[in-house]
């Protein structure tokens, strides 16, 4: 017992030098995500994903070690890694007006903890290499879908008319025979008109058939169209 609880309390050099290097290449790679993360004004960012991906390589270090020295399982404890990333990633799923958001950051989360495991458990090529294709996969896809209009954007609206309540119905009747619905809607007066402000999450060609469309309104004095980012 003696023995046991020196080993633990006084770690062997290469178990130090093996935990340093496991933690620092996790920082790195999980910050490395999270910084892309950051550019791009995400939920999870820099901290979230650095944090998330060392913890799950010191938890895959802990299972191994304490294993050994105390007996049992070796993957208990990294085991209940995956449900813990669970709860985190379900909490930036977000739902609003039937559309759901979130599902890239909850997906990227799941990945970068799987990293975090790889990488406390020695497997440093496969770490890196997963690395790369979360980056990839993040970048060049998402160029891939706005380039063919596969990815939903959101598009900020603005629509002036004389009467809001007249010019609002128009513009819902419009966005139901497009199929979607507003996200959020201002509206307020100026110069002596209506002015409806409305955001909607469409395709860049979704976007221009709507706004021809509403620019055909008898209703409307003005319409306004600015793209503003995309829906992940």
């Amino acid at each position: 017992m003696r023995e046991l609880f020196h080993s633990l309390t006084y770690p062997d050099s290469t178990f130090l030098s093996q935990t340093l290097l496991r933690l620092v290449l996790a920082a790195f790679l999980g910050g490395a995500i999270g910084l892309e993360r950051e550019v791009k004004h995400k939920p999870a960012g820099l901290r979230t994903n650095l944090f998330i991906c060392v913890g799950a390589a010191l938890f895959t270090l802990l299972s191994d070690r304490l294993a050994a020295g105390y007996g049992g399982d070796h993957t208990r404890i990294a085991a209940q890694i995956i449900p813990g990333i669970g709860f985190i990633g379900a909490g930036s799923i977000l739902h609003a007006r039937g559309s759901v958001t979130g599902l890239t950051t909850a997906a990227t989360l799941f990945v970068v903890a799987s990293i975090g495991m790889a990488v406390g458990g020695g497997l440093y090529v496969t770490a890196i290499i997963a690395t790369i294709v979360v980056a990839i996969a993040l970048n060049a896809l998402l160029w891939f879908e706005t380039q063919f209009n596969l990815k939903p954007v959101i598009a900020e609206f603005e629509v002036m008319g004389a009467n809001a309540d007249t010019v609002l119905a128009d513009v819902n009747r419009i966005l139901e025979e497009e199929g979607h619905t507003m996200r959020t809607v201002h509206i307020a007066r100026h110069d002596g008109d209506s002015k409806i402000h409305f955001s909607v999450a469409a395709t860049r060609r979704e976007q221009r058939d709507i706004f021809e469309r509403l620019r055909q309104l008898s209703t409307a004095k003005h319409v306004h169209l600015s793209p503003a980012e995309l829906v992940e």
